[in-house]
């Protein structure tokens, strides 16, 4: 700080604080010991142009994220809302979307009837159902599929879809 004109300032202080400094502080360098004391403080305080620097490079982070917030949804990685996922994200190939279409059709399967749908091997369906409830817990936190071992809408032992979480 430049101290090129000096003004001069009023300050009332509590008795007990002004005992204080006639003690502490030669009676000459009072006014130094206050102009440094106030300086100190200031150097302490934000400058409004630091905030407003602060402001203007959360700004930019903001922006950034909302940047890559965009990439990750155009790469259908991410989900905005609830009911916004496309569950075919999941999929690796053609079985996996079969067995998706299947269970967004009837929303719930058990393994034997995807195996028999699809002409194929109950393990092999199972392993892919397994496949996808991990992948989907991974990334959005909860399964898209989920396994309900009880007794839902007449089926026993079934995958359901989780819709909440799909485009409907």
């Amino acid at each position: 700080m430049s101290m090129s004109e000096l003004r001069v300032v009023s300050v009332k202080i509590p008795e007990e604080v002004y005992k204080e400094m006639v003690l502490r502080v030669p009676e000459g360098e009072r006014s130094n010991f206050i102009r440094d004391a106030i300086i100190e403080k200031l150097q302490k305080t934000p400058k409004p142009d630091k905030i407003l620097e602060l402001e203007r490079r959360l700004g930019k982070l903001e922006a950034e994220f909302s940047q890559i917030r965009k990439y990750l949804a155009d790469l259908e990685l991410l989900t905005y809302e609830r009911g916004q996922t496309n569950p075919h994200t999941f999929c690796l190939d053609e079985l996996d979307h079969k067995i998706m279409d299947y269970l967004m059709h009837y929303k719930g399967a058990t393994t034997p009837e995807l195996a028999e749908y699809l002409k194929t091997n109950r393990w092999l369906i199972l392993n892919r159902l397994r496949r996808i409830e991990k992948a989907s817990r991974k990334q959005l936190g909860k399964p898209i599929i989920k396994y309900y071992a009880g007794e839902k809408a007449g089926k026993k032992k079934a995958w359901w879809i989780n819709e909440e979480l799909i485009e409907i």
